[in-house]
C-alpha cells in the first residue's frame, strides 16, 4: 500500500489539480492525471471548493484516483468558511474512510449571496478541529496538515506581518507544511521567508507558481490575491496576450525563470498550479526537473 506520508529529503516539486464543473462526469480528469504522474510529482493536491461539505465526493474520488491508480501522494483542500462542525466530521470520516491522509487546511472563500456557517472563521480553528478528531480515531493514524500562506498582503489583512501572525497561529495549531499563493515577484517570496524566519515558523513552505498562460485567468487570480506584477510579467503580457501561443511559450518561460531562481535560492519546494493543463507542466518539468535532484535541501 502506497505510504502516503510526505517527508522532505530534497526540493519538493508539486501540482495543484481542481474537480471538473459539477455538469461533466469526475473521469474527465483521469486523462490529465496520467500525464501529470509521468512528471513524478511529490504529491498533487485536489481542491475542493468553498461550498461546504457537498463538494466532497469529486474531490475524494480524484484523491483516491492519485494516489490508488496513478500511485502518487494527494492532498485534499478542506474550506471550514461555509462548513458546520457537523459537515465538517461528515467530510473527515469521509476522508478516513477513503484512505486520504493529507489535507490542505483552509478558511476558504467567501459566496457572494451566501452567509458563511459561522461555525469556523480561520484556518487555524479547523486545523485544531482535525487534531481532535485524529484523537477519537482506532486505526493508529493522524491526518498531516497543510496550510496555506500569502507572500503578499492577504486581501483581508492590514499588513504583512499580521499575516505572518496569523501563519504562526496555523503552524502552533499543527500545520506542519505550507503552499503559498501564487506570486509573479520572488523577491517579494524572500523578503515573506524573511519574516517568517524572524517569527519562528520552521515548518517546510513550498512557492506556488502559476504559469501565466491565459490573460483572463491571471487577471482573475490577480484581483483576487493583490500580488504584484514586476514590469517585466506586465510587458510580457501585453505583448503577448492576443496571440495565444505566444503568451503560452512566454508564461512557461517566467515560470521557468521563476523556478530556477527560487530553486537556486534553496526554496524548500514549488507547487504548480497547473489549471488541469499537462501540456503546460510537462514544458516546465522538462526544463527544470534536473535542478530538483541536484539541489538537496540543507
Amino acid at each position: 500500500m502506497l505510504n502516503e506520508t510526505i517527508t522532505q529529503k530534497k526540493t519538493i516539486f508539486s501540482f495543484e489539480v481542481f474537480p471538473p464543473k459539477k455538469t461533466m462526469p469526475v473521469e474527465t480528469i483521469y486523462n490529465t492525471l496520467d500525464q501529470l504522474k509521468e512528471l513524478k510529482p511529490d504529491f498533487i493536491s485536489v481542491t475542493f471548493g468553498a461550498g461546504g461539505s457537498e463538494n466532497c465526493e469529486n474531490a475524494v474520488e480524484i484523491a483516491k484516483y492519485i494516489k490508488n491508480v496513478c500511485k502518487v501522494k494527494s492532498v485534499i483542500h478542506m474550506p471550514c468558511l461555509n462548513m458546520t462542525k457537523d459537515d465538517a466530521l461528515f467530510v473527515l470520516k469521509e476522508f478516513q474512510n477513503a484512505g486520504i491522509e493529507n489535507i490542505l487546511a483552509l478558511r476558504g472563500d467567501r459566496i457572494s449571496g451566501k452567509e458563511p456557517a459561522n461555525e469556523f472563521f480561520h484556518a487555524d480553528e479547523l486545523i485544531k478541529f482535525i487534531k481532535e478528531f485524529d484523537k477519537t480515531r482506532t486505526d493508529g493514524k493522524n491526518f498531516k496538515i497543510f496550510g496555506a500562506c500569502y507572500p503578499e498582503l492577504h486581501p483581508e489583512s492590514k499588513s504583512v506581518y499580521d499575516d505572518v501572525d496569523f501563519l504562526k497561529q496555523k503552524v502552533d495549531a499543527g500545520a506542519s507544511h505550507l503552499l503559498s499563493q501564487l506570486f509573479f515577484d520572488n523577491e517579494q517570496f524572500y523578503r515573506f521567508l524573511e519574516r517568517c524566519q524572524i517569527k519562528g515558523i520552521n515548518v517546510p513552505i513550498e512557492a506556488g507558481i502559476m504559469p501565466a498562460t491565459n490573460k483572463k485567468s491571471i487577471e482573475r487570480m490577480v484581483s483576487m490575491t493583490n500580488a504584484v506584477l514586476p514590469k517585466k510579467f506586465t510587458d510580457m503580457m501585453e505583448r503577448y496576450s492576443d496571440y495565444p501561443e505566444a503568451i503560452r511559450d512566454a508564461g512557461i518561460a517566467y515560470a521557468v525563470d521563476q523556478i530556477v531562481d527560487l530553486i537556486t535560492h534553496g526554496v524548500q519546494g514549488i507547487h504548480l498550479y497547473t489549471m488541469n493543463t499537462p501540456i503546460v507542466a510537462q514544458k516546465i518539468y522538462e526544463a527544470t526537473h534536473s535542478l530538483f535532484e541536484v539541489a538537496p535541501l540543507k
